[in-house]
């Protein structure tokens, strides 16, 4: 009973990561041909900020709800962190396992910076003041 209370509270956060996996694992060749998404410079790389910033939100809400007690800042600090290493990791993986996809350092720049402007929001939103 205890363990399905404990799903609930990180199902958000762990059907999210395993959504970006799977979205940073399709092949180049299945991937739509790149188009100005509403003309917006360098969309991919806002869209890599958002897609790690809502992980670290994401995943920063699971540890609050379960234990909303505890000093949070340095659990917020691991869990940012945490996310730029998936992201720099899922950028390895396309280069040496995905077809079609490559390495490209400026997503991991944008992920890393989103992961550090989830943790920005988490801290104002879910930190005990």
């Amino acid at each position: 009973m205890q363990f399905k209370k404990s799903l609930k509270k990180y199902w958000p956060a762990i059907v999210w990561s395993a959504l970006i996996f799977l979205l940073l694992a399709i092949p180049g060749s299945d991937l739509p041909q790149e188009s100005s998404f509403l003309d917006i410079p360098h969309s991919d790389k806002w869209v890599h900020g958002g897609i790690f910033a809502l992980f670290v939100i994401l995943w920063c809400r699971a540890v609050r709800i379960w234990n909303p007690t505890r000093k949070l800042f340095r659990a917020f600090l691991l869990i940012a962190l945490a996310g730029i290493v998936f992201g720099y990791a899922m950028e390895l993986v396309q280069k040496y396992f995905i077809p079609n996809r490559d390495y490209d350092l400026m997503d991991v720049v944008a992920d890393a910076a989103g992961c550090l402007i989830g943790l920005i929001i988490s801290l104002v939103v879910f930190r005990k003041k």
